[in-house]
């Protein structure tokens, strides 16, 4: 649900603006809020479960995103709807962080590897497939209130998992704690600020934020500094961090891993937008022919991502490097589709290369995800899962921001070639991805087998455990 309702909210905003009667500025807020929010708490709501509890964080996150669905739906004007989805980001946000950490606690071994690897198909399929779950559902509750209904989708599915997560999660044996103490509150607000100042300009892009918000990328600098300062001086005092910095130096793999998760994220979760622009506007697809285009993808991803979680454990990076391969291959063959036969049928034509694509990048998310947490310690599992995440959540703005405002820029210059447009964005997309790969050679190079449970004591745990 909170990666669905990044995407799938983008094809109802025509739907918004006509029932709220709201500005373009106003319903775009719509979707960056979410993601302004979401990318704000990843770390704190992981340091959140990692002290009070994982289930007990996931049950209150995931009740509070219920909430804020049926808010959001129910909304009588575009402000409180603008509220809601700010509300349902900072519920999202609390709520991912605990999924890694509870698989990192709950699994070892193999069975760690296939759990991420259903977490890796989940991530792959509900970015792929909001597109067309949101066109579907606009189509059958009609373009004036269906809207709601992408909202209100969200009810009867976080019951079911609220209940199943309360008969199915271990709940973990409970201890008294002082939040004052084990809360690194300064510390939140500071990482909090150097992600505003970071992601504000990107998700606001499109509205010509990058122009006018350009002075916040100085901001984040500062305030990212001053966290990494406050982080070490905790440590030395002997104090509970919000996210000890020796978790990128020492643990092995997590620094590379998620920096190769930022730079594939830009390539991969930055071109569904394009995708969507490129269809609707150029091709002149509805909302759910343009869905169902990419759907492909999402069905490569989600098969590939499963058969990953189970064959990480055994070839390690060599999967990674397997995955961005084929990312790649079947990025260019559409970017060649497009620059060579441009037609109407270019939805058609490309879910071949896009089935490629997704069998690639299911290769990627799970297995990625599992190498860069396996010497993770426990206690500390929900904050580097959160942290994880954020790096992610970044990618997809930067991603985004650039995808797009390459290929608005060059659909004017090509003379409306909307084809053309598409191949010179998919090639910066390419870019991405190959720059990911980089990574993934060098990690394969460091160390050609997965990292083991063997390691974990090397690495200082200073959050307290469950």
């Amino acid at each position: 649900m909170t990666m669905l309702d990044v995407s799938i909210v983008n094809v109802a905003l025509p739907s918004i603006q006509r029932g709220t009667g709201a500005s373009a500025g106003t319903v775009q807020w719509v979707v960056s809020g979410y993601v302004l929010t979401f990318g704000l708490v990843l770390v704190s709501g992981g340091r959140l479960g990692d002290a009070l509890g994982r289930r007990r964080m996931f049950l209150v996150a995931l009740a509070g995103f219920v909430t804020m669905s049926a808010f959001a739906g129910a909304a009588p004007t575009a402000g409180l709807l603008v509220i809601a989805r700010l509300l349902q980001g900072c519920a999202a946000g609390l709520l991912t962080p605990q999924n890694t950490g509870l698989i990192q606690v709950l699994f070892r071994g193999a069975e760690r590897g296939r759990a991420f690897g259903l977490f890796g198909a989940t991530v792959g399929v509900s970015t792929a497939v909001g597109p067309v779950l949101g066109g579907l559902i606009i189509a059958l509750f009609g373009p004036e209130e269906g809207w709601r209904w992408v909202f209100y989708v969200n009810i009867p599915v976080g019951v079911l998992a609220f209940v199943l997560a309360m008969r199915l999660v271990p709940a973990a044996r409970g201890r008294r704690i002082r939040l004052r103490s084990e809360i690194d509150f300064v510390g939140i607000v500071l990482l909090g600020l150097a992600v505003l100042g970071l992601l504000l300009p990107l998700v606001e892009a499109q509205e010509g934020g990058l122009r006018r918000l350009w002075w916040l990328f100085g901001v984040a600098v500062l305030f990212g500094v001053a966290f990494v300062w406050w982080e070490m001086r905790a440590v030395r005092a002997g104090r509970a961090p919000l996210m000890d910095i020796g978790l990128f130096a020492s643990t092995p793999g997590y620094a590379s891993g998620a920096a190769l998760g930022a730079i594939y994220f830009c390539g991969f979760a930055g071109i569904w937008l394009v995708f969507a622009l490129f269809f609707q506007q150029g091709l002149g697809y509805s909302a759910l022919e343009s869905g169902l285009s990419v759907t492909p993808f999402a069905i490569g991803s989600a098969v590939s991502a499963a058969l990953a979680g189970r064959l990480v454990t055994r070839w390690g990076r060599r999967l990674t490097v397997a995955g961005l391969l084929l990312v790649v291959a079947g990025f260019a063959a559409v970017a060649l589709l497009a620059w060579l036969l441009p037609s109407g049928r270019m939805g058609l034509l490309a879910a071949l290369p896009l089935l490629v694509s997704g069998i690639g990048g299911g290769m990627v998310i799970a297995p990625n995800t599992t190498l860069t947490l396996d010497c993770v310690p426990p206690a500390v599992a929900g904050v580097a899962g959160g942290a994880l995440q954020t790096a992610q959540r970044i990618g997809t703005a930067i991603g985004t921001a650039v995808l797009a405002g390459v290929f608005r820029a060059t659909v004017p210059a090509t003379g409306g070639r909307f084809s053309l447009a598409l191949a010179i964005t998919l090639a910066c997309a390419i870019g991405f991805i190959l720059a990911a790969l980089v990574l993934a050679l060098g990690e394969l190079r460091a160390r050609r087998t997965p990292p083991s449970a063997d390691q974990l004591p090397a690495v200082t745990a200073v959050a307290p455990s469950e």
